[in-house]
């Protein structure tokens, strides 16, 4: 069993121990960060990528309005290489509640966030794909943006500062004395080594696993895990952001992302955070609830459905997850006879950085740590490696011809066999071990309308003559990759997608003998 030490230990690689770690980094605080599984794979992966101008919560969360109207603007200035600063539009039709519709610019007043009236005419000059039967329109300051790149970001200047990052790697116990936790138990799911990481503090940001850490440490946090469910659309639909004008709902958001759209949520309670998957019935909800407002996405083709768990703090009791603030919960666990400890939970993937600040200003008080908070007025670097998540971006620079002897892998997304190198790089760079999986998650492969049937095979193909995959274990990655790509496209199958998956089930079922 190795043996590591550090200041901190942060758990979890989403948003939030991305954000955490950049900036305990920037403080001069050595950490490590830890995650069980790759970057984003919880509920930072899996949402719609909406930053929120706050107007969605004015009414029944006016806090977490005000938090993501502050921290929306924020990040625009500090991290615009992850953002498009697309606008956003609430819209309502006939039938929505008309007391909601009148009182809405007035609630956003209150929270201070920006509102636009639009003239129905104008509304539909701007957005075509409205609905005829729009009966209100306002402006806000909605924006999109990349929660892969912005996660990577974080963790690269992180790296460069001196923290360290360890992928596949999760705690499965705690050695504790006197109130405090000595070591933390690890391992590592690669290379099925045991690590002991001694640290002075502890910061559990395992979102919705939170509870799960917090128990393994002798805790409690009482959560409630809500699933989102939701579509991407095969092109953009809108320019903007388009919200449903009416209290927070399913069905009732539209978020461009890059060349596609993505069309969500739902919000269904679990009880379990195993086989999180969309269904059926939420994907066909969804596609007519959502009609109301842009019709067109009745008959549209979709490339896949995908779920996320959000974590909420609150009573189990409550039956309705929307009915639970969206803001988030800093959690001092003395309670639990525990000093050392902490957890971060809830908030918003637009209030990532103030979570970071204030979890890393009690850590810096416990550690008698003055430096000051920085994320408020340094920009996000931009690392070349982590640019590759952008949707588009291979495109062009193929298109561009900058290497005209480069390899085309993926024809969908039009990832050339360059900008995977740099992903492999990058992932080097990570200390982790490059896969299908693990180039997928920061990169646009497998993402594309094929949803990797005809790339996984050439990029496999490219990892195993690298030497970086043990011929062992070809098939079984590509059958790991494939298999995540189809948790999205069974709910989906008619029309073309039914057709699109028959091919992908003859090449790499009859092919190759894979069962997916």
């Amino acid at each position: 069993m190795s043996l590591l030490k550090t200041q901190v230990l942060i758990i979890g690689a989403g948003i939030t121990g991305a954000g955490i770690a950049r900036d305990l980094a920037l403080r001069g605080v050595e950490c490590i960060l830890v995650e069980k599984a790759d970057i984003n794979s919880g509920a930072s992966g899996a949402n719609h990528g909406l930053l929120h101008s706050g107007a969605r919560y004015v009414r029944n969360d006016p806090l977490t309005a005000t938090e993501c109207r502050e921290e929306c603007e924020l990040l625009k200035k500090m991290a615009p290489q992850c953002i498009e600063d697309t606008g956003g539009l609430f819209v309502a039709v006939e039938g929505d509640d008309e007391n909601h519709i009148a009182d809405f610019p007035n609630l956003c007043s209150r929270s201070d966030i920006a509102v636009e009236w639009l003239d129905i005419k104008k509304a539909l000059e701007i957005e075509p794909v409205l609905s005829e039967k729009l009966i209100a329109a306002y402006r806000v300051r909605d924006a999109s943006i990349d929660p892969f790149r912005l996660t990577l970001e974080n963790i690269a200047q992180a790296l460069e500062l001196g923290g360290r990052l360890l992928l596949h790697t999760g705690v499965v116990g705690f050695k504790k004395k006197n109130g405090c936790i000595q070591a933390a138990i690890l391992h590592n799911q690669k290379t099925d080594e045991k690590i002991l990481i001694e640290a002075d503090q502890v910061v559990n940001a395992g979102g919705a696993w939170a509870g799960e850490v917090a128990a393994l440490a002798g805790g409690r946090i009482d959560l409630l895990y809500s699933k989102g469910s939701l579509l991407i659309t095969h092109h953009r639909v809108a320019r903007q952001v388009i919200n449903r004008l009416r209290p927070s709902s399913d069905a009732d958001i539209l978020v461009p992302g890059g060349t596609v759209s993505i069309l969500g949520t739902t919000s269904v309670q679990i009880d379990a955070l195993d086989n999180v998957r969309p269904t059926i019935e939420e994907i066909d909800y969804i596609i007519e609830a959502a009609s109301a407002m842009v019709p067109a996405l009745q008959t549209m083709r979709y490339i896949r459905a995908y779920a996320g768990v959000r974590p909420l703090v609150g009573s189990k009791s409550l039956d309705n997850g929307r009915a639970l603030s969206r803001g988030f919960a800093l959690i001092d666990h003395r309670e639990d006879k525990l000093d050392n400890f902490i957890s971060i939970v809830g908030g918003k993937l637009t209030t990532y950085r103030l979570m970071a600040e204030k979890t890393a200003d009690l850590i810096c008080s416990r550690l008698a740590v003055t430096s000051p908070c920085v994320t408020r007025t340094q920009p996000l670097p931009i690392c070349s490696a982590n640019k590759w998540t952008h949707p588009g971006l291979a495109a062009r620079v193929w298109m561009q011809g900058q290497n005209s002897a480069d390899v085309l892998f993926c024809e969908c997304e039009m990832v050339s066999k360059s900008a995977v190198d740099a992903v492999i790089e990058s992932i080097h760079r990570q200390k982790a071990t490059p896969d299908l999986r693990a180039v997928g998650r920061r990169s646009r492969v497998g993402k594309g309308t094929c949803q990797g049937a005809f790339c996984s095979i050439p990029i496999l193909a490219h990892l195993l003559e690298q030497g970086e995959l043990d011929p062992d274990q070809g098939l079984q990655d590509l059958k790991q990759f494939l298999s995540s790509r189809w948790k999205g496209m069974r709910p989906i199958l008619w029309d073309t997608a039914l057709i699109q998956e028959q091919l992908q089930e003859a090449m790499h079922c009859g092919l190759f003998g894979l069962e997916l």
